[in-house]
Parts: C-alpha cells; structure tokens; sequence
C-alpha cells in the first residue's frame, strides 16, 4: 500500500501509550492498534483530527506517501 501510517513513531517521540491516546482521541484501544499497525483502509477525518490534537502533531506527522514501483 503506498500510503504508510506512522503512528507508532509520533507517539513514541511524545512518549504517549496506545491507552493514554485511546482515553484522549475516544478510539478503542482495538481500533487505534489497528490504525497503529497498518491494517486500516479508511481513517474519518474526524479520528485524524483527534489523533492531532492529542499528538500536537500534523497528518503529514503520521501518514506518509511512499510511491510503488
């Protein structure tokens, strides 16, 4: 899939646990380690939205662009 999700890398650098985020963005802990982990093929805008709040970050932060070749 060329879009890749980084969250994992956002909330390590803010030393945030899956469990501190799920309380904070209102996500299940199921459906972020999901989000987490790549095996998501729609994130809501509002979700996304909710992640940067609690992150401080930007979406560019946690979803990147890799063209297939």
């Amino acid at each position: 899939m060329p879009i890749i999700l980084r969250l994992d890398r956002v909330m390590a650098d803010r030393k945030m646990s899956l469990n501190e985020l799920s309380e904070k963005v209102g996500v299940s802990n199921v459906n972020l380690s999901k989000l987490k982990t790549g095996k998501v093929s729609a994130v809501r805008f509002s979700t996304l939205e909710a992640i940067c709040e609690a992150l401080n970050c930007q979406p560019g932060d946690i979803l990147e662009y890799q063209k297939e070749d």
